[in-house]
């Protein structure tokens, strides 16, 4: 028997090592190392992040040839080497762009920028900074001074460090009625220091004036106090305090007419406009109390999921109007620069307010969105006080979150949302489905909950279009949430002209309604099912799911129920987005790969050899790579990520909404990438931006999913050009390469086919619309010959399934599969689907990409069985956890002994087809093991053993009746015990009472391993 050291104990020893090397290395990061006699004086002079470059001087007396030098940020394989030739004079400049080409590297917020000699060991010296210069960070003076906030970047000239007074100095506070005499407080609005002398100060009378003395400044963000003593007069209960430069002309100036019972002051500090003050607070930040107002302003309503944009609405409850200009709004990163409410946003009492992001037809809002688990806060213009907030853990269900009742009472999910409008707090439960003319039987009204808890409906009233015509919900008739009930004893017709009516149970507040003129052929119910609008349906279908023209009904899942965990705890942290899966050409497992949306990051993932996938060790994609438009600028905003041809050796392609340092400007794009480096930045190489195709396109709505697919495809299933409206003919667009692109728009919740020529050119072939409220994910899949279109949380994780109608020439959704049942309503945005070549026990895996990271996890996988043409497969279909894919061939049957029989057990007894769990032995709970039937080998797949030491496998629905054994093996192929099991006729076992038994058993424990899937099989760090 193997034993498996904890995650937590191997990790100390070399934890303990990293901790007694950081105590070493501590005195070099803190003081940057002293010039050395022997050494050239090549110094780093300034810093700037955004761009990437770092600048050196010369600070010596001769002239130094620099060919060779190096120069890195904090990581010892980011090398930026200078060419040779270059020789550096005296107080001279030379720049080095550190993000250009494939081995460039960008500059990080907590980073250093170091020069060595020639040598690579030698260092010159160094600056450490721990958040992003703005604009830069560079000596003053040059060459020798102290690291500071440069006033503007210099690239290449003299450090801007000093700026003229009179743009950046106010007045800030007024003390004119202090028995201790009077004061006036300047503040300096600037990063850098400011020298003041020669300015002056007066009140209202021109006789009275002083002169800052020569040799006074105020340092960045500072304060200068000159008291009464130092003015020569006093401050009067009517007067005014002017600043003005030597000259006279006017800086600054306030006026009052009383004196304050504080002081005044700017509110907020330094740049708001004068108020009364809380306190006195001489030479330092005002003290500003928010006004009582404030305390009326609340959150009402959040939308951060399923509309055009995000947005929060405030309510009033007070009984003033409350002015909010300027006040300022941001969510749960307190990083960002928050957005700042335009002048004019006031809010009368009981009135509501949305704080609404920006967009192609709103360009004033905020220019960021609101996450699956977010926060909103909303602060006075100080930036501190903070007046309003609320967090949530997940996205609202197709609907918002809001107050019930308005302005006071706690959140809840809205029945729908109401922008602006006092929210809809109603029961969730609404009229689904009318027949007012069966064919036989009484007429019916069905009805739905629309929301994501039961809801009790005991008491709820249905009427016609006569009130005396009512039918009361039983007592004790609760709906779970998606389900219908159905009143089909109404004890009243419904006439061709009429209507239904839904009523809470106090018999007045009336739901919902709808009305008709004619009886329906059918039914009338909404379309879809249960949020759209009434129509005729196609048929009825009193109880389930409308059928509505041109909407497929859902189905289960083909696959297995359950899903895994593939990646360890916190190995993403959240924004992982789209998916794709690059073979290997064989039965072992190919490459995965993945892009991050929130840092711009490309991922390599690869099979650990136990179950789970993890991002490659080697060549710089352990920590991903930084995505880089053309010219090595931006962050993008990664969506997508296709391969082209299955081969990544052609270029790596990347949908993207926009570039996330322009946050607020839609730039839906497809960006191609060279992955054959080993630097940690990849730079496009070639950009396709749709923008003119997508007029109005929110900045957050655009390119999600990407898949491409070869023309060899398309035109074996009769693909149709839309643009010349007959047979698609690759020859009409040279240069696109051999297939086309299908993008997602989240927006538009449509997938477009598109030709991407050279140069950047594009012309769109085909678009395909869907039911779903977005398009998250959008895959090819070559072995069934049709699309994957993926919804994530906000249609419940549903997947579309589209393909060529061989007539039509147009892709048509043929089938919609609800997500797993095993698997929560998680924020799956990004979808991939391995290759027919993995089979093992008749499925290959699935992969999905959780944007919100849930539990600490973002990588899952699941099952569909293994067909080489066609459908999806049939619903229901039992398959094997996981297949088993690249892993150990079976072994000799002389391996088989009492020895290596282990602890492995099983039932005694099974029928063909029937679902087995195997104990292995908790001591391998989280590994991967491989299962195998003999007699004759058959795999019956590979799976992660669960919490409880077991397996569950699916026997061939055509095994031999007799005596069999069940083989478990580990990932070297080494047998882990094995058990034997007899198979009965299928026939006999059918009518055994042991049979039967066996089987309630099984399928018992089938549904609790389904149910609790994502919680047992999760691979934490931490494991026995």
């Amino acid at each position: 028997m193997r034993s498996r050291m904890p995650f937590l104990a191997r990790s100390r020893a070399p934890l303990a090592a990293l901790a007694a090397l950081s105590v070493l290395i501590v005195p070099a990061v803190v003081a940057a190392p002293a010039i050395a006699a022997d050494n050239p004086a090549i110094v780093v002079n300034e810093v700037e992040t955004a761009a990437d470059w770092i600048e050196l001087t010369n600070a010596g007396t001769e002239s130094v040839d620099i060919s060779g030098f190096q120069v890195r940020d904090s990581a010892d394989d980011h090398i930026a080497v200078i060419p040779a030739g270059t020789t550096l004079a005296p107080g001279a400049f030379h720049t080095v762009d550190t993000n250009v080409g494939a081995d460039g590297f960008g500059l990080g917020a907590a980073d250093s920028a170091r020069v060595f000699a020639a040598d690579g060991t030698t260092l010159l010296d160094t600056h450490w900074w721990t958040a992003h210069p703005a604009p830069s960070s560079g000596r003053c003076p040059d060459g020798t001074g102290a690291f500071t906030t440069t006033v503007a970047a210099s690239k290449n000239a003299a450090n801007v460090c000093t700026m003229n007074p009179a743009e950046v100095v106010v007045v800030n506070e007024i003390e004119s009625s202090d028995a201790g005499g009077d004061w006036v407080e300047l503040f300096n609005t600037a990063t850098v220091s400011v020298d003041v002398a020669g300015l002056r100060l007066l009140d209202n009378d021109d006789t009275h004036v002083y002169t800052v003395p020569a040799d006074t400044s105020i340092a960045a963000g500072g304060y200068a106090v000159f008291t009464e003593a130092d003015l020569g007069f006093g401050l009067g209960g009517a007067d005014s305090v002017r600043l003005t430069d030597a000259a006279g002309t006017t800086i600054d100036t306030y006026s009052w007419t009383a004196h304050a019972g504080t002081t005044y002051g700017r509110c907020p500090n330094g740049v708001g406009e004068f108020a009364a003050t809380a306190a006195p607070t001489k030479a330092g930040a005002n003290d500003c109390a928010p006004p009582a107002a404030s305390a009326s302003i609340v959150v009402n309503e959040v939308e951060s999921n399923g509309d055009d944009t995000d947005w929060v609405e405030v309510v009033n409850i007070g009984a003033e109007a409350v002015d909010l200009s300027g006040w300022l709004f941001r969510d749960n990163d307190a990083t960002r620069v928050p957005w700042a409410l335009p002048a004019g946003s006031t809010v009368a009492p009981g009135a509501f307010f949305v704080i609404d992001q920006a967009s192609a037809s709103n360009p004033i809002g905020f220019d960021f969105g609101l996450g699956n688990a977010d926060e909103v806060h909303l602060f006075l213009p100080d930036g501190v006080t903070e007046v309003a907030t609320y967090s949530w853990s997940v996205h609202a269900p197709s609907t918002s979150y809001g107050r019930c009742p308005d302005g006071t009472g706690a959140f809840a999910s809205t029945t729908v949302t109401t922008k602006g409008a006092p929210n809809n707090c109603a029961l969730p439960v609404v009229i689904n489905e009318v027949e007012s003319q069966p064919a036989d039987g009484e007429d019916w009204v069905e009805l739905v909950n629309v929301g994501t808890s039961a809801a009790d409906a005991s008491g709820l009233v249905i009427r016609d279009s006569e009130n005396d015509h009512s039918y009361v919900v039983p007592a004790g008739t609760t709906i779970a949430p998606g389900a219908y009930f159905v009143a089909d004893a109404l004890g009243y017709g419904l006439g061709g002209a009429d209507a239904v009516r839904l009523f809470a149970a106090d018999g007045t507040t009336m739901l919902d309604e709808y009305s008709w003129t004619i009886h329906a052929a059918h039914t009338y119910g909404r379309c879809p099912d249960p949020k759209g609008a009434f129509e005729s349906t196609t048929g009825a279908t009193k109880g389930t799911q409308n059928l509505c023209e041109g909407v497929v009904i859902d189905e289960a899942w083909p696959g297995g129920t359950a899903v895994r965990v593939l990646d360890e705890e916190a190995t993403f942290s959240g924004d992982l987005s789209g998916l794709d899966y690059e073979p290997s050409g064989s039965s072992a497992f190919g490459t995965l790969w993945a892009v991050q949306n929130g840092d711009g990051l490309l991922y390599k993932l690869v099979a650990d050899g136990h179950g789970g996938w993890a991002p490659a060790a080697t060549e710089g994609w352990a920590g991903g790579k930084t995505l880089r438009y053309p010219g090595g600028t931006g962050a993008v905003d990664a969506e997508g990520v296709t391969v082209a041809g299955d081969d990544s050796a052609g270029g790596v392609y990347v949908s993207s909404e926009r570039d996330n340092d322009a946050s607020s400007v839609s730039r839906p794009a497809v960006l191609r990438y060279d992955v054959s480096g080993t630097g940690s930045t990849l730079t496009a190489t070639g950009e396709w931006n749709l923008a003119a195709d997508f007029a109005g396109l929110g900045a957050n709505a655009g390119l999600e999913g990407i898949t491409w697919v070869p023309d060899a495809d398309l035109l074996a299933g009769g693909f149709v050009d839309a643009v010349t409206g007959s047979a698609y003919d690759p020859a009409d667009y040279p240069g696109h390469g051999g297939g086309l692109f299908f993008v997602g728009v989240e927006g538009t919740a449509s997938v477009y086919a598109y030709a991407l020529l050279a140069g950047g050119g594009f012309t769109r072939i085909a678009t395909i619309a869907t039911t779903f409220a977005l398009v998250a994910d959008v895959q090819w899949d070559a072995d069934r010959g049709g699309l994957w279109i993926v919804c994530d949380e906000a249609c419940d994780g549903r997947i579309a399934f589209a393909e060529l109608e061989p007539e039509a020439g147009v892709f048509t959704t043929t089938r919609v599969f609800q997500r797993p049942s095993g698997m929560a309503n998680i924020a799956n945005e990004g979808f991939a689907v391995s290759d027919d070549a993995v089979c093992a026990g008749g499925v290959k895996p699935t992969f999905y990409a959780d944007d919100a990271d849930t539990d600490g996890f973002s990588l899952r996988s699941g099952t569909l069985p293994c067909e080489a043409t066609g459908g999806p497969g049939g619903p229901g279909e039992p398959t094997p956890s996981l297949p088993a894919t690249g892993g150990p061939g079976p072994v000799g049957d002389d391996e088989l002994t009492d020895t290596t029989r282990g602890e492995v057990d099983a039932p005694d007894t099974a029928a063909p087809g029937a679902t087995v769990t195997i104990f292995v032995g908790t001591r391998y709970a989280g590994d991967t093991v491989w299962v195998w039937l003999h007699s004759t080998p058959v795999s019956l797949g590979a799976h992660v053993v669960a919490a409880d030491g077991t397996v569950t496998v699916t026997l061939p629905a055509g095994v031999a009746a007799g005596t069999h054994r069940l083989v478990v093996l580990d990932a070297d192929g080494d047998v882990i015990g094995w058990t034997e099991i007899a198979v009965a006729d299928a026939l006999a076992a059918t009518g055994s009472e042991f049979g039967r038994a066996l089987g309630a058993a099984g399928t018992a424990l089938a549904m609790v391993a389904a149910g609790a899937a994502l919680l047992l099989v999760r691979r934490r760090a931490a494991r026995a």
